[in-house]
């Protein structure tokens, strides 16, 4: 029996300059669970997303303008309206995203303070003052840019959308936000839903919303338009690479955070519940489908065989199915061809002399936590990012030798370290090659207040905090001259 009814919203259309709007076309917005179609949404082209573009433009004046601490009060007031609707969002979340119910209400939570962090930051200062050998009053100002767009992927759809615009927003930008098309109503209709009963002014926010086959079409205007000064994208490092491609081409500020092949190292000494819970949770938590999400679990030979047993026995216990049944931890992964990828990996390990020390089984959409054992290099589960609930455990003999597997790869986003020696791990983190790592905890790990984002193939720029504040403005150099500098006579 279903623990609630997932009943879809009411689809006002897009929401563009305070108004809702319809689109050109429809698309369905299918539950991964059951296969059923959730909802209907608007389908936007290039003649929606000009529209909102324009609207935030118009729009932008006013708000960069506005005091500081109005456009902070309603961040606030954004943040206690999406925390009195959390249990919305999560049944929302269940069904379009196939999350499980613990995953939805940490997303939600986390929004809240997202925006209000965001509000936070509006009272941080936003300049400083430079010597001047000349003597003059020589200061670095930030200002807001203009028209932001961001671009946001389907796994934590409400945190990795708030976490694009909120920090922008609040310095004073207008935006643009696409969601994911498998996610377009908790990465985005959603929001506008708040934004709208919060008071945020016509045109400051805007949400368009585009099918599989208009994406492209979208995402170019959003990218190429001129009123557009800055991009934030999350999703993979292929689209990623066209989409930093295209801003630098036209000039334009992005960050991009993309996928990753991150490393969970357990030393000898470590604790075993901790290394276990935080194997489990890193490499299962949503179906595997977090960009920082564990997909090597690197074991110091002495203790890889009691390490396995435990981990097996525990992951075991994970059960799996349609997450509107509170009790099913393992949902489905979001679509088919995430599905076939998934199966590829583990068909490829096994296929070259991988065991499967758990699971294995795909049924539909559902793939059942898999433990892998005896990977290789050669291997697509050890080169390339799964997405998915398949992790292979790798012996080590030595530091150096679990360093070189974890920077094995193009990616370099995240990193855990399981061990009673804080010293040797933060030794070992300098060597990581990645831009977060995290000691007794997995790779999964996120603040809204601290710098969020990789480095290799796993993207440009930072998310979070002052970090946020910095990639979306523009930094100014303004004087005043106190008569220390003189022109040359001849002029």
């Amino acid at each position: 029996m279903l623990d609630k009814v997932t009943t879809a919203p009411q689809i006002k259309g897009m929401y563009i300059g305070g108004r809702w709007t319809a689109g050109s076309g429809t698309f369905a917005d299918v539950n991964p669970s059951t296969g059923a179609n959730w909802a209907t949404i608007p389908d936007a082209g290039r003649a929606e997303t000009r529209a909102a573009i324009d609207a935030a433009q118009a729009a932008f004046a006013e708000w960069s303008e506005m005091p500081f601490t109005h456009r902070a009060r309603l961040m606030l007031q954004v943040a206690d309206i999406w925390e009195r609707r959390i249990p919305d969002f999560v049944a929302a979340m269940q069904a379009e995203g196939g999350g499980w119910f613990g995953k939805g209400m940490f997303e939600g939570g986390y929004v809240t303070e997202v925006f209000r962090a965001a509000a936070a930051a509006t009272y941080d200062a936003i300049g400083e003052v430079l010597p001047s050998e000349h003597g003059k009053f020589s200061t670095a100002v930030r200002s807001p840019m203009g028209v932001v767009a961001v671009i946001s992927p389907w796994n934590f759809p409400a945190i990795l959308s708030s976490r694009g615009f909120a920090f922008p927003m609040a310095a004073g930008n207008t935006i643009v936000l696409k969601p994911s098309e498998d996610t377009p109503y908790t990465g985005g209709l959603f929001f506008a839903e708040v934004m709208e009963e919060a008071g945020i002014p016509a045109g400051v926010f805007n949400v368009v919303t585009a099918s599989r086959d208009r994406v492209q079409d979208v995402g170019d205007e959003l990218i190429e338009n001129q009123l557009i000064k800055g991009v934030s994208f999350t999703g993979s490092t292929p689209v990623g690479r066209s989409i930093a491609a295209k801003c630098g081409a036209h000039l334009k500020k992005c960050c991009v955070e993309l996928g990753g092949k991150d490393s969970l190292i357990i030393r000898a000494d470590a604790d075993m519940e901790r290394a276990t819970q935080a194997a489990n949770f890193g490499s299962f938590m949503h179906q595997g489908q977090i960009c920082m999400s564990v997909e090597k679990i690197l074991v110091h030979e002495n203790i890889f065989d009691d390490f396995l047993q435990k981990f097996v026995a525990r992951a075991a216990k994970l059960t799996v199915g349609d997450t509107a049944q509170q009790s099913n931890i393992i949902g489905p992964l979001i679509n088919d061809r995430q599905v076939d990828r998934v199966r590829g990996q583990l068909e490829d390990a096994i296929a070259k002399g991988a065991s499967v020390a758990l699971g294995g089984k795909v049924e539909g959409r559902f793939v059942h936590p898999t433990i892998l054992t005896g990977v290789t290099s050669d291997m697509a589960v050890y080169r390339d990012e799964t997405f998915g609930p398949v992790v292979p455990v790798i012996p080590f003999r030595s530091d150096e030798e679990a360093i070189a597997i974890a920077n094995d790869t193009e990616y370099g986003l995240s990193s855990g370290i399981i061990t009673r020696d804080e010293e040797c791990a933060l030794q070992m983190a300098q060597k990581l090659e990645t831009g977060m790592c995290h000691v007794n905890c997995s790779s999964v790990n996120d603040e809204p207040n601290a710098p969020f984002g990789g480095t290799k193939a796993s993207g440009l720029g930072k998310h979070g905090g002052r970090w946020s504040m910095e990639t979306f403005t523009n930094t100014r150099w303004i004087t005043l001259e106190r008569g220390g500098r003189h022109f040359p006579p001849m002029f």
